[in-house]
């Protein structure tokens, strides 16, 4: 366990973590109604096991974590280079993954590279000109501790476009103070006349486009075999 991943596991237990994994479960439980498929994908562990996607109506849920996560998942390992078979995944949630990630450019072409031809991509980040966002600029250890850059909506939203994507509007929510004692639930989600604060963090959802059938000399391939989303070398046919 590293001290920065000890450090977020910790801040999730606090009663503004408790609070933010409350509203973003409830977001993501809305987000996913219309995600079906075989297999869905969480690439970062982000509070309880599976909380964020237990809802999820597809066949499987997988999650991966880190290799350095405080707590297990299904599946550790690096998220740059995910232990998946190519075009194998219906559906990836990425929960401020990329926020935490040295490379998030590279995690998400890793991304782009496992999901399927229209397979859905959900990812949460906070806003660098909101309340969260300026606070995570003036701490030293980030915000949640940390976390490495914020990242905006808009930058995420060209990288995809530049990956092929078609990109949904921003959901925004975390309309809550960073700091003292945690809004409701239904506070932190929606913005009212009594609750006029900034939006501290966005949801963003876009889809994998399918340009065109795969070349027939790619068919004759052998595939690997796959265990649910894993690869599994294929046996040496020319053995010992």
């Amino acid at each position: 366990m590293t001290s920065k991943s000890a450090a977020v596991h910790s801040w999730h237990n606090t009663p503004r973590g408790r609070a933010l994994l409350a509203g973003e479960t409830q977001l993501m439980c809305d987000a996913l109604q219309d995600v079906f498929g075989w297999e869905l994908v969480q690439v970062g562990r982000w509070g309880a096991a599976h909380a964020l996607i237990e809802s999820a109506r597809t066949r499987r849920k997988l999650e991966i974590s880190a290799a350095h996560s405080p707590l297990a998942s299904d599946v550790t390992a690096r998220l740059a280079q995910l232990p998946l078979a190519s075009d194998s995944i219906d559906a990836i949630v990425l929960p401020h993954t990329l926020e935490f990630e040295a490379d998030p450019h590279a995690l998400l072409r890793e991304v782009d590279r496992v999901l399927t031809g229209e397979g859905q991509l959900l990812v949460l980040g906070f806003r660098p000109l909101g309340l969260w966002g300026l606070r995570a600029a003036l701490s030293r250890q980030g915000f949640p501790p940390g976390l490495r850059q914020v990242l905006s909506e808009r930058r995420i939203r060209d990288w995809l476009i530049l990956l092929g994507y078609d990109v949904a509007p921003v959901r925004y929510y975390l309309y809550d103070w960073p700091w003292g004692e945690p809004r409701a639930a239904s506070a932190r989600l929606r913005r009212s006349l009594l609750n006029p604060l900034p939006a501290g963090a966005w949801m963003l959802r876009a889809r994998k486009r399918v340009y065109a059938a795969p070349s027939p000399r790619l068919k004759l391939r052998e595939r690997a075999r796959v265990i649910g989303a894993l690869v599994k070398p294929a046996a040496n046919r020319h053995g010992s």
